[in-house]
């Protein structure tokens, strides 16, 4: 099985467009690396990907790609994206995947739901993109994997937010995926607000985890002026603190990788005391091209 991160970034990419933060400051700069907005793509068979997330950035990571190049004049090894959530930053690169092509769109009926009440999303032909209900614990092969969805705690995209907020909710507004492939097990966890005992015995029992990194503290928003939302209710767990991904994932024999990290978060700074502290804790920290072999 071979992975490769398209986008490590949280929604915005990193430097976002709107934001003079000291990471984004020195991604203009070039003193960081710029990120994109989170993707991952995955192939068992070498030939065929799947990419699980549609970010508002998939033409440029598609093109970064030669293994994703079209190899006709019009296709793509693009043969299904799924989906971990109906957020923007993970559906809106569906529009660009307008094209005439077919692939298999997976998600869970609820996603789907989200999708289909939303009439910009039928420029993507049905006769092409087909979309392919699957429930928590539904199974699925595709491009030489077979793939499990399952429920995190999450909370439903913000643009459907009213009234009382729910950021734990376990359901089908927040997936992850576990793709295997030659006895091996990689999972797919951009976003995730809680760890319950069934994810909890489901990550011990993995070889790779690609892990939401969002924040590294809870008030980091507030805290720097950045946005008035903890990252606990934008439905994410914080890396650092009590209760933080850190402290509740120590011990964790599998490789494991943050992905989805926010423009705000202080880990993008390769000399930073927060990097030191996650690597030494085992985490990597994710970006735009990092490519995995399992």
């Amino acid at each position: 099985m071979k992975l490769r991160i398209l986008g490590a970034a949280a929604g915005g990419g990193v430097p976002q467009w709107n934001c003079g933060c000291g990471n984004c400051t020195d991604a203009r700069a070039g003193r960081i690396a710029p990120l994109t907005q989170s993707s991952i793509a995955a192939t068992g068979d070498g030939s065929r990907w799947l990419v699980v997330n549609a970010s508002p950035d998939i033409r440029v990571q598609l093109a970064a790609v030669p293994a994703l190049w079209p190899r006709e004049l019009r296709g793509s090894p693009l043969v299904a994206v799924a989906l971990t959530n109906g957020d923007v930053d993970h559906v809106a690169g569906l529009l660009t995947l307008r094209e005439k092509t077919a692939f298999d769109l997976f998600a869970t009926p609820e996603i789907l739901g989200e999708l289909e009440a939303n009439p910009i999303f039928g420029v993507m032909s049905p006769d092409l993109v087909r979309r392919r209900p699957v429930p928590p614990g539904a199974l699925f092969d595709v491009a030489g994997l077979e793939v499990e969805s399952f429920s995190v705690p999450g909370k439903t995209p913000l643009y459907r937010e009213a009234g009382e907020v729910k950021t734990e909710e376990v359901g089908e507004m927040t997936v992850g995926y576990a793709l295997r492939s030659g006895g091996r097990t990689a999972l797919c966890i951009p976003g995730c607000a809680a760890i319950t005992d069934d994810l909890d015995a489901r990550l011990r029992s993995a070889d790779l985890i690609l892990f939401d990194g969002t924040t590294w503290e809870n008030e980091e928003m507030p805290r720097l002026g950045a946005g008035e939302k903890t990252a606990r209710r934008m439905g994410h767990m914080p890396m650092h603190g009590p209760g933080g991904t850190l402290e509740r994932l120590s011990g964790l024999t599998a490789r494991k990788v943050f992905v989805h990290i926010n423009n705000t978060n202080p880990v993008l700074q390769p000399e930073s005391r927060e990097r030191r502290l996650a690597e030494s804790a085992g985490w990597e920290i994710g970006f735009d091209g990092m490519e995995i072999e399992l």
